[in-house]
């Protein structure tokens, strides 16, 4: 669980940190409020443990302004004083708990763990159904809350505060892929983050002291390409579940088929939705009174950008027109036209009725896959960002999260970003989007930027063509149309016009893969008949072969081994696909001549990046080979 701790006081804050680092909570710190808020909006964190009396912007405040952006995580308040007026401050403000300092290690630690436990974090829907809310269990494995102790039956299972935290993570999130940034994000502080690289010694560890404490199967995955996830759950004793058939099953649904997750954020967004709409209806009913003020107009205007961007993402795509034209019709700087106050009266009613309704369900194809990128966006709108967050690791994309300028600037000065996706229009701050992409345009003029924003004047679109930025996308736009334009201003790995060769008997899957592979400018070659192969190997010359295992009359296994006693094609690489991931049937696969495999079902992101890395990699051997 990871913990945003404000406090000014350093010495007091270092001391606090290592207690809740030794009860293996993850800490970022910050010493006044503009530096917390900033980490608040740009971070998930799972409770802020919130000082009142700091610098810049005051806790009260600070508590306040975060519950007015829509912000739900606990709030826990440390405050010197705890007169009734100062306690009835704290709760208005929206904080969920106090504490006076001085304060018990063990009340502060007992008040964190009740907090986390009504907050949606250890709510039933994201707890592994264990018949107790403070355990979380996978077979005889154990983690116990209260006490920070894993057990396996009867064995302890010593882990340090991070496999500890990483166990956890999983343990907490069985259906979910984390990619190694989504890792760092939720379990290393924002200063001291390691490289991608620890994550994989973690993971090393963690099942290594699994299997000497006694659990013999395998608990986690590696999705290649994408990260890890948590096996299912084993029926019986994880010693006695090792069936790599089912495992091999279960540990490829695609994510971007996970709808319970989308489900889980619209329900966690609708009553953010409802309130705008009653902002709305605010509006409605002072124009109708003819006596709307300028504040309310312009907080009406502000919810109806935000819904208009949001909503076609969340299975509402008349709702965001509906939002626009709010938007448009609260421009006026003059007084409103009969006219114009029905049309605004119909149009806050179609919304409520619109909102009522289920949400659109995308019938979409299978979405393109690209390489793991980082993408960077610049978005106020919290339930759009949320729900690309989800999505984005279906792309293979790294993203992070910027919700003003500032934070872009804060996230930049880390790490650059391979692709951004800015917004032009932030209501808090007198800056423009142009301004941020006049910066990055000097800086570092390659950088693919995408401009995603509600304007749509023909001067907007001039001045974001001058600046350089690759895309203008109008809001509103579907996750899917995001993520194509990324996908379209994205650097591709050159694969020179690439032929790919598939042989399966399965004509729906070898529509599959090629569906998945041809967006990536490869030329997809299918064969339906493994006797013909040879033929047709002559016939088109491909720069790398996919096989099946499991064929009739000729299978995977003979079809590589003629390749490798070629002396021509005995280079050519050769990729198997199969749904048996034992150790036999790999051991023969390498035997016979393959160089890499892939399980069935297959995943498009770990296709598409095994396939142009083989490829890539045959072409830079050929090219230092010529030279």
């Amino acid at each position: 669980m990871k913990i945003l701790l404000v406090e000014d006081d350093r010495l007091l804050s270092a001391t606090l940190a290592k207690v809740l680092e030794a009860n293996h909570y993850a800490i970022d710190r910050a010493f006044d409020g503009e530096a917390a808020l900033e980490l608040a909006t740009a971070v998930e964190y799972d409770l802020i443990l919130l000082d009142v009396q700091i610098p810049k912007l005051d806790g009260i405040s600070l508590c306040r302004k975060l519950r007015s952006q829509g912000y739900r995580k606990p709030i826990l308040l440390l405050t010197g004083n705890d007169s009734d007026a100062d306690v009835v401050a704290g709760f208005d403000a929206g904080a969920d708990d106090y504490i006076s300092k001085p304060y018990a290690t063990d009340v502060l630690l007992a008040r964190i763990r009740t907090l986390l436990r009504r907050s949606q974090a250890l709510s039933p829907e994201n707890s592994t159904n264990n018949p107790s809310a403070n355990t979380l269990t996978w077979g005889n494995l154990c983690l116990d809350l209260d006490s920070g102790r894993v057990t396996f039956g009867e064995q302890v299972i010593s882990l340090t505060a991070k496999e500890y935290n990483l166990l956890e993570l999983f343990l907490r999130n069985p259906d979910r892929i984390f990619s190694r940034s989504a890792i760092l994000d939720r379990l290393w502080g924002f200063d001291d983050a390691p490289s991608d690289r620890a994550i994989n010694t973690h993971i090393k560890d963690i099942r290594k002291k699994l299997k000497a404490g006694g659990l013999t199967a395998e608990i986690l995955d590696t999705v290649y390409g994408m990260g890890y996830r948590l096996k299912p759950r084993p029926q019986s004793a994880p010693s006695d579940s090792n069936n790599s058939d089912t495992d091999s099953t279960a540990k490829h649904q695609s994510p971007v088929a996970d709808k319970s997750a989308l489900d889980k954020l619209l329900k966690r967004f609708r009553g953010t939705f409802n309130q705008q709409v009653a902002v709305l209806e605010q509006a409605k009913t002072a124009l109708l009174a003819g006596n709307l003020e300028t504040e309310l107009q312009e907080a009406a205007k502000n919810e109806a950008h935000k819904l208009a961007g949001s909503l076609a993402s969340f299975g509402y795509p008349e709702g965001s027109k509906l939002g626009r034209s709010a938007e448009h019709l609260l421009m006026k700087d003059r007084p409103f036209t009969a006219q114009e106050i029905a049309r605004f009266s119909e149009v806050v009613t179609a919304l409520q009725q619109e909102l009522v309704k289920p949400p659109v369900t995308s019938t979409a194809a299978s979405l393109p896959t690209m390489l793991s990128h980082r993408l960077l966006v610049v978005d106020d709108d919290p339930a759009l960002t949320e729900r690309l967050k989800i999505e984005s690791e279906a792309w293979g994309l790294r993203i992070k999260i910027a919700p003003n300028l500032a934070a872009a600037r804060s996230r930049m000065a880390l790490s650059m970003p391979d692709v951004i996706l800015l917004d032009l229009s932030f209501p808090e701050t007198e800056e423009d989007g142009l301004t941020l992409l006049r910066e990055l345009t000097e800086r570092s003029p390659n950088l693919p930027i995408i401009v995603f924003t509600g304007r749509d004047t023909l001067a907007d679109r001039l001045a974001v063509s001058r600046l350089g930025a690759k895309q203008f996308l109008h809001k509103p736009a579907t996750t899917e149309q995001i993520f194509q334009a990324i996908s379209r201003v994205l650097p591709k790995t050159q694969t020179l016009q690439a032929k790919v060769l598939i042989v399966d008997d399965d004509e729906a899957v070898l529509a599959h893969l090629s569906a998945l592979l041809t967006p990536w400018g490869l030329e997809v070659i299918t064969l339906t008949e493994p006797q013909r192969f040879w033929e047709m190997l002559l016939k088109t010359s491909p720069n790398l072969i996919i096989l099946d295992l499991s064929m009739p009359q000729v299978n995977g296994l003979e079809l590589c081994q003629v390749v490798r006693q070629d002396v021509q094609w005995g280079d050519l690489p050769i990729l198997v696909v199969t749904a048996h991931t034992d150790a036999d049937s790999l051991q023969q696969a390498f035997a016979a001549g393959a160089d890499d495999f892939i399980t069935k079902p297959v995943l498009g992101p770990e296709l598409v990046t095994r396939v142009l890395s083989r490829i890539d990699r045959t072409h830079r051997l050929l090219k230092s080979g010529n030279t």
